[in-house]
């Protein structure tokens, strides 16, 4: 969870999107906004020292966070777990430690098992908050902030009719359970997803969406496509017969994506497969929104960081 009190200025930590109020949803993207389109923060966090912990690969969450850190003036520490005491056997919990008896004040996670994020957050000091950088296939919570921003730009605040298609691996994906967290805590008009059955969740995730399997039937008049990674390990497991005929009947090409609305915006929260999901023509063209969502994880984080960290 959250874990943050909706009348607070102050976030106790970032751990999803599902327990974070839509209030306060809409004022971490007002204050992202705010910095996207230039506000200064330089000294917010001015000697407050904010650590990276990932233990799985990352360049735009990692980098971001970074950046994020640095232009509200706190000290970075980068923990790579490959060069880390984590190969000597030392536990997540035993480093978590380390690293709060060291000062960090925040602390960023990506960890590759559900739920590991909010079990280190458990142990978190009083004046230690702990920020969900990506678990698992569970929550990537500043991932589904940044998507909302870059839709209210493209598309403006009010959700209530747009009709947005996430197509791909949403059985895996951190993202998409972000992102549909979001799309209805802020009231979006139609949500409609599409995949393979082999790749789309049989709980509730997707409770009140629109399910198919026939990508060109659900592009018809959207105006938004968030496409997904294909995770091409998904392919040793036998969910996907091959990269070409995954490509055929749900690779987003120029041709398709004028089935959807003529002012469509495609999002993908990358690393991009490019030939397999997206073609280089859409990635790469007018109607992409690929780099924004980039530049927005910069303010987005910024603000997460500023609501959590700064003086009260």
């Amino acid at each position: 969870m959250t874990m943050s009190n909706e009348s607070s200025p102050r976030l106790r930590h970032l751990l999803d999107l599902v327990s974070l109020p839509a209030s306060r949803m809409d004022a971490l993207l007002r204050r992202a906004q705010a910095f996207a389109d230039g506000a200064q923060a330089p000294t917010a966090l001015a000697g407050v020292a904010v650590c990276t912990l990932f233990f799985e690969p990352s360049t735009r969450t990692r980098l971001s966070f970074q950046l994020a850190a640095q232009r509200l003036g706190a000290y970075i520490l980068n923990f790579d777990a490959s060069t880390s005491s984590v190969t000597k056997g030392e536990t997540d919990l035993d480093t978590f430690r380390t690293l709060q008896a060291m000062g960090a004040r925040g602390i960023v996670i990506r960890h590759r098992i559900d739920g590991a994020v909010a079990a280190l957050a458990a142990a978190a000091n009083p004046d230690v908050a702990v920020f969900n950088a990506g678990d698992g296939r569970s929550h990537h919570p500043t991932q589904g902030l940044l998507d909302m921003l870059t839709l209210r730009q493209a598309k403006g605040e009010d959700f209530s009719k747009l009709k947005v298609l996430i197509v791909g691996d949403v059985k895996h994906s951190r993202v998409a359970r972000s992102d549909l967290h979001a799309l209805r805590a802020l009231g979006c008009g139609e949500i409609r997803v599409c995949g393979p059955a082999s790749l789309l969740p049989e709980d509730d995730t997707l409770a009140g969406c629109q399910v198919s399997h026939d990508f060109d039937a659900a592009l018809d008049g959207v105006d938004v496509v968030m496409m997904l990674r294909l995770q091409r390990e998904r392919m040793a497991e036998g969910l996907v017969a091959s990269l070409e005929d995954y490509h055929r009947d749900y690779g987003l090409t120029a041709a398709r994506l004028r089935r959807a609305a003529p002012d469509a915006v495609v999002m993908h929260p990358g690393p991009m497969n490019r030939g397999i999901e997206i073609t280089d023509e859409v990635a790469d063209g007018p109607q992409s929104r690929v780099l924004t969502q980039v530049a927005n994880g910069v303010a987005v984080r910024m603000a997460v960081l500023e609501a959590a960290l700064a003086p009260a």
